[in-house]
């Protein structure tokens, strides 16, 4: 059986010299598919997700894109080998335009990038409405707009976000989950850090259940959100 498109297999790791906060965590995304990852504050989620992107020291296991071990690779050569990776915080330029925001986003081609930026526009329309306008004022769902559409400048063969709808009212939450479906349909795998769990788990090809950096739940969105024991501890019953 072939690997998913991209996985985190065992992984164990912490930050530094600190003690681990994943142990055997495995989290995996497969072409065209959406995977979130929930869990209680604390489960290590994020850390989960930084560790598949290369910010983290592990201790052990393996990190696997499109069938090649990257583990030993910085994050700035995982974006080269096709990471999108859009973190919660600080994820744009506040001073620089839209529009030079998205430029920005394409540092690493040499091509033409005029395509990829219709793209970008097609999708989120209001971009293309406040291409002139500093990013920093915007609203909070527009710059999650941004910068995700940033990471999609990359051209990348797969999308990782950390807590895309952090913050947002529910309107823009279900408004940005219709987007990354877009994003998915379009065969770019998107692995994704949720704390709107339930919502997440409802566009979901797979969800990842974490509690103290171990995996506690896995199956597809829809499994996870008939299972008695996750609805009870992580959904509100």
């Amino acid at each position: 059986m072939s690997d998913p498109f991209l996985i985190g297999d065992a992984m164990t790791g912490g930050y530094g010299k600190g003690p681990a906060i994943l142990h055997e965590c495995t989290i995996a995304v497969d072409k065209g598919e959406i995977a979130v990852i929930v869990g209680p504050n604390g489960a290590g989620k994020s850390t989960g997700m930084k560790a598949i992107f290369g910010m983290l020291n592990m201790h052990s296991g393996t990190v696997r894109l499109d069938g090649e071990d990257i583990s030993k690779l910085s994050p700035q050569d995982r974006v080269a080998r096709g990471m999108g990776f859009v973190p919660q915080n600080n994820n744009i330029f506040t001073s620089l335009t839209v529009e030079e925001n998205l430029e920005m986003g394409a540092f690493i081609r040499k091509d033409d990038i005029s395509h990829t930026m219709a793209q970008v526009y097609d999708l989120f329309p209001i971009l293309k409405d406040k291409r002139h306008q500093a990013a920093g004022e915007l609203s909070g769902g527009q710059r999650q707009q941004v910068a995700v559409g940033r990471a999609l400048m990359t051209q990348p063969k797969v999308l990782m976000l950390d807590e895309p709808t952090a913050g947002v009212s529910p309107i823009v939450m279900d408004e940005l989950f219709d987007r990354i479906i877009e994003v998915a349909r379009t065969g770019i795998p998107i692995l994704m850090v949720e704390q709107n769990a339930r919502q997440a788990l409802a566009i979901a090809d797979h969800g990842y259940v974490l509690v103290q950096g171990r995996n506690a739940h896995t199956g597809t969105g829809k499994e996870l959100l008939a299972d008695p024991e996750v609805r009870q501890s992580f959904l509100g019953g």
